[in-house]
């Protein structure tokens, strides 16, 4: 395994669906851009080159391996950078309460490369590692925790909701009754539980009949949808007039939320149709740049399918 610095230096991060975020943010020199969720860096590298030297990127990550990673990346930028280490929800919610702006912020939500390449850190289900899944290593709960520790009512929840899994009942009742016997430690031993608790031909369906639990798990564990109902209102409350917002999602549950926040503060009056005249004085906060998400075109998926999922939605600040 390369040292944290080594590997920063020796790995190219591919970011999604970088042209699209790079014209829709439409980068100016002079400006300041939050990256909410930094990673390795590949978005704020394109965002940064457009600030030409002139202006400032805050980059914001939960998970403390990127350090290397931005320090490559202040090195090259040639812009004032600054780190900001912690949950990006809490972290938009400070700086928008200490009157911080920004003229485009970028959230892209999920698990970064970097941590889906490291089997280590227990995110991946291709490759026996400990079950751990925090973004945060220094979070008290991980994915060995719950699959532990949680009722099979529970586990059932979590299942069908963060990971909308068929099988989710059936796959409960078998890690509790595994669990009776030894704890769950590693990803393959839950592999495993998942592959034998599932109709045979499920196991070679589309896609590896472990995914939806995995990524169940990592969504409850890292509380992402939680997260990103809060980051939302607080990155808005952060753009100027004039300012730019675009997330990138990659399931249904994440897009949901983001759609919803979108639209609604594209409304305007909330006035009965019958009213006469606007009592609420309601005024629309936001104006979509694109009316439906963008997605990932063909070239791009191939060269890099991760992108597969991914879905775009970008908004002015109105």
């Amino acid at each position: 395994m390369l040292p944290n610095a080594l590997h920063a230096r020796a790995t190219d991060h591919v970011p999604v669906l970088a042209e699209e975020v790079r014209r829709f943010l439409a980068v100016r020199p002079g400006e300041t851009v939050v990256d909410a969720t930094f990673g390795a860096g590949g978005h704020s590298s394109v965002l940064a080159a457009d600030l030409q030297g002139r202006g400032r990127l805050i980059a914001i990550d939960r998970d403390p391996a990127v350090r290397p990673y931005f320090e490559r990346f202040r090195r090259r930028s040639g812009v004032q950078a600054r780190l900001l280490r912690g949950d990006f929800s809490i972290v938009l919610g400070q700086l928008a309460g200490n009157g911080v702006l920004a003229d485009a912020i970028l959230l892209d939500l999920g698990v970064s490369s970097m941590q889906l390449d490291r089997p280590e850190r227990g995110f991946s289900y291709a490759a026996d590692a400990p079950l751990d899944m925090r973004m945060d290593p220094s979070a008290e709960r991980s994915a060995r925790e719950l699959v532990n520790d949680a009722d099979e009512r529970t586990l059932t929840t979590v299942f069908k909701r963060y990971g909308e899994e068929r099988y989710a009942r059936q796959i409960a009742r078998a890690i509790v009754r595994r669990r009776r016997e030894r704890p769950f430690e590693r990803t393959g031993e839950l592999v495993e539980t998942i592959k034998a608790s599932i109709p045979a031909p499920a196991r070679f369906g589309d896609g590896h009949p472990a995914k939806r639990v995995f990524q169940a798990l990592r969504i409850a564990v890292n509380e992402e949808l939680e997260s990103l109902e809060q980051a939302l209102p607080a990155a808005l409350a952060m753009l100027r007039p004039g300012g730019r917002l675009a997330v990138i999602s990659f399931h249904s549950l994440e897009d949901r939320i983001v759609k919803r926040f979108l639209r609604d503060q594209e409304g305007g009056c909330t006035c009965p149709p019958d009213f006469p005249v606007c009592v609420c004085g309601r005024k629309p906060v936001l104006r979509a740049i694109v009316r439906k998400a963008v997605r990932p075109g063909a070239a791009e998926v191939a060269a890099n399918p991760r992108a597969g999922s991914a879905r775009l939605r970008a908004a002015v600040r109105v």
